[in-house]
């Protein structure tokens, strides 16, 4: 393998990358509650453990690149594209930034963007009435925020998997899922019987459109 160049060790930009998104999805999700900063700060873990990967020090390169460069000899795993492991792997010939898997990253993160941006004006606007959330996205799942940052985490994998952030995912998942749980339960405290009937026909996290298809494929 070549000695790694100016492809890494990028720390000034590893630095601004992590800030800039951190402070995007912070504008987005505007936490207040300590919930919020509980799941905004594991979000923001996330990303500062890609970046620093991505522009600052390739450990999943090292650590793997025995299995890499004997598995792709023809490849130069220090050259910052390499580090789209899925292109890399699949054999995408192009420019990885345009390849399948960082096209999908891109539908994901923005899909991600746009549910958090779009549940907490519904979200804002129903704690000011005092009522429980249950317009807009709010229709199909009962916490489309965190579905969202989920999918933005899951779309960034997608476009750089590392072996630290692919640890990190699981374990954020669960976390939110407990958090998700703490609210349903003050939830169900606050509003009583209209959260449960909002409960029971509202999926928590996957809409029932697409529960419906799975149910109906494995029934075929």
């Amino acid at each position: 393998m070549t000695e790694p160049g100016t492809a890494y060790g990028l720390w000034l930009l590893a630095f601004i990358n992590s800030a800039v998104f951190i402070i995007f999805a912070f504008s987005f999700f505007k936490p207040q509650t300590s919930r919020d900063w509980r799941s905004f700060g594991a979000f923001s873990a996330f990303i500062v453990a890609l970046f620093t990967e991505m522009y600052g020090f390739p450990l999943t390169i090292f650590l793997l690149s025995g299995w890499l460069q004997s598995t792709w000899p023809d490849i130069d795993w220090l050259a910052h594209d390499s580090g789209h492991l899925p292109e890399m792997m699949f054999g995408w010939q192009s420019n990885p930034h345009f390849g399948p898997f960082h096209i999908l990253s891109f539908a994901l993160i923005g899909g991600g963007f746009w549910l958090i941006s779009v549940a907490w004006h519904h979200l804002w606007s129903a704690q000011r009435q005092g009522r429980l959330a249950t317009t807009g996205p709010y229709t199909r799942i009962r916490h489309p925020q965190y579905v969202g940052f989920v999918l933005i985490m899951l779309g960034f994998l997608v476009q750089w998997p590392t072996i630290l952030t692919l640890a990190m995912f699981p374990v954020l998942v669960w976390m939110y899922a407990r958090l998700a749980r703490a609210e349903e339960a003050e939830g169900r405290e606050r509003f009583g019987e209209s959260w449960d009937s909002y409960a029971s026909h509202v999926p928590a996290f996957i809409p029932s459109y697409w529960t419906e298809m799975s149910k109906g494929s494995r029934s075929n």
